[in-house]
C-alpha cells in the first residue's frame, strides 16, 4: 500500500513538472504575441534570465517593425548580460546600437555592450584580440560620452586592460632569459620599448636589458667579450641616467664594476660608477680604440 501512494505521489509531480516545462515550451512556439511579452518580463522580474531570453528571441520574429521591438530586443541582450552569457550579450547590444540609435534604452545598452566586451576578455598569458577590441570601443565610448556616469568604471576597464598587454609583452620577453638566450632576451626587451615606451613594466624591463648584456657578454668567447661588455655599459648608463634609485642600483654597480675589470680597468672602485657623460663618452672610446687594435693584431697573426 505504501508503495503504490510513493508511486502516485511521484507521477503526479511528474505530471505537474511536465505540465510546466509544456507551458513554457508551449508559450515559446506561440504566436500569441501579448502573452509571451508579459511571461517574458515575468521571467525577467523573477531572475529567470536563461528562460526570458529565450522568450525575447522568439518574441522578436514577432514584435519585428512594431513599438515594442526596440523594448524586446534590449530586454534580450539585459537578459543574456544578467544570465552573464557576455558572448551573446555583446552581440545583443551591437546589433541593437546599430538598429536602435535614437531609442530611449541607447544609452545603457551603448554602455553594457563596452562592459559586455570587458568581460569577454583572457587573462594575459591568453589571445589578447578581444583586449585590443574592447580598448578600441571603450576609449571610444569615453570619447562620445564625456559626461557618462560610468567614466570612472570605464578608465578602470583602460587601465586593467592596458596592465594586461603591458604584461604580456614583458613576459614573452623575460621567457628568453629565462631559457638563457640573453642575446635574443635582449632584443625582445628593447622592442618591448620600442613598441610602448611608457610600459609599465619599464623599470624590469631596463633591467633585464642590462643583464642580457652583461650575461651575453660574459659567456661569449674571449675575442668578442669586450664589444659586447661595452654594450652592457651602455645599458648600464642607460638604466642609471633615468632610474638612479632604482631598487636594481646595487645589483647593476656591483656587474658595472665586474665589466669594468673584465674591459682591463683594473683598480676600479664602485664609487667610479658616478663619472660624468663627458667621462663615460671619453672612456669608452679609449676602450674601443684598444678592442679594435687587438683585433688588427689578431688578423696580422692568421695572415
Amino acid at each position: 500500500m505504501m508503495k503504490i501512494r510513493l508511486f502516485i505521489a511521484f507521477a503526479a509531480a511528474l505530471v505537474l513538472t511536465c505540465s510546466c516545462k509544456s507551458q513554457f515550451e508551449l508559450l515559446l512556439q506561440s504566436n500569441d504575441a501579448d502573452a509571451k511579452y508579459k511571461a517574458a518580463f515575468e521571467y525577467f522580474d523573477n531572475e529567470k534570465y536563461s528562460k526570458a531570453a529565450s522568450l525575447f528571441e522568439s518574441l522578436s520574429m514577432l514584435t519585428n517593425g512594431t513599438e515594442r521591438d526596440d523594448t524586446v530586443r534590449y530586454y534580450w541582450g539585459l537578459s543574456n548580460y544578467r544570465f552573464k552569457d557576455y558572448y551573446t550579450a555583446e552581440t545583443n547590444f551591437e546589433q541593437f546600437i546599430q538598429s536602435y540609435p535614437r531609442s530611449p534604452f541607447i544609452k545603457d545598452a551603448t554602455y553594457l555592450h563596452i562592459d559586455c566586451l570587458y568581460r569577454s576578455t583572457l587573462r594575459y598569458e591568453l589571445d589578447q584580440t578581444p583586449t585590443y577590441k574592447a580598448l578600441n570601443a571603450i576609449s571610444q565610448y569615453i570619447l562620445e560620452h564625456p559626461d557618462s556616469e560610468h567614466m570612472e568604471v570605464c578608465r578602470d576597464m583602460l587601465d586593467d586592460l592596458g596592465e594586461r598587454l603591458d604584461k604580456k609583452a614583458y613576459e614573452a620577453a623575460k621567457l628568453y632569459y629565462k631559457m638563457e638566450d640573453y642575446l635574443a632576451s635582449r632584443v625582445a626587451f628593447r622592442n618591448v620599448l620600442k613598441d610602448d615606451s611608457d610600459n609599465r613594466y619599464r623599470e624590469d624591463i631596463l633591467y633585464y636589458i642590462a643583464m642580457s648584456s652583461y650575461k651575453y657578454a660574459n659567456q661569449s668567447v674571449t675575442s668578442k667579450q669586450k664589444e659586447r661588455y661595452l654594450s652592457f655599459v651602455d645599458d648600464y648608463y642607460n638604466f642609471i641616467g633615468e632610474l638612479p634609485e632604482s631598487k636594481y642600483r646595487r645589483e647593476l654597480d656591483n656587474i658595472y664594476y665586474k665589466a669594468q675589470k673584465a674591459l682591463g680597468r683594473q683598480g676600479v672602485e664602485t664609487e667610479d660608477v658616478e663619472m660624468t657623460e663627458k667621462d663615460f663618452a671619453k672612456e669608452r672610446k679609449k676602450v674601443v680604440k684598444e678592442a679594435r687594435r687587438q683585433k688588427k693584431e689578431e688578423k696580422s697573426e692568421n695572415i
